[in-house]
């Protein structure tokens, strides 16, 4: 959809439909699916995605639910460049089965620490002060150590 390469996003759409500035819209068939074309004042802006890029929608049906939703009812359809075979019928996103798997392990790691917590606190056993332990660890170190040269001289 290179009809304009300026864009619009929905918030100053919002308010450009609120103060009656909107003159119309333009429907435009690609190879990707609709994209819109809002025309205001003397400027055509095609509509943004959140990531600023211009807005494609799959379906026909969610972007004339979309211009109602925003006060639009009313628009041309330019059909002429889409192409419906060019549309994939299932979506692929190779990066969606990462990031799933890392928010189920993050979930994971966050559950694990969450129930350590609550035992941790649950325990009715005193605490222990942080250097005790470590002295008691660099004790436990330096005794398997001493064993190990001992072994080696042997």
């Amino acid at each position: 959809m290179a009809i304009t390469a300026e864009t619009i996003d929905h918030t100053t759409l919002e308010k450009l439909i609120e103060s009656g500035a909107v003159r119309g819209a333009d429907i435009i068939g690609h190879s990707g699916g609709w994209g819109v074309v809002v025309k205001y004042g003397m400027c055509e802006r095609a509509l943004a995605a959140r990531r600023g890029a211009v807005r494609t929608f799959r379906k026909f049906e969610t972007l004339v639910g979309y211009l109602k939703g925003v006060g639009i009812s009313q628009y041309h359809v330019n059909a002429a460049d889409f192409d419906a075979q060019s549309l994939k019928t299932t979506r692929v996103r190779p990066d969606s089965s990462e990031r799933m798997r890392e928010a189920f392990e993050a979930k994971a790691h966050a559950d694990w620490m969450r129930e350590k917590v609550a035992a941790s606190l649950a325990d009715p056993l005193p605490n222990i002060p942080h250097a005790q332990v470590m002295a008691t660890a660099q004790a436990l170190i330096d005794s398997k150590r001493k064993q190990h040269a001992d072994k080696a001289a042997s």
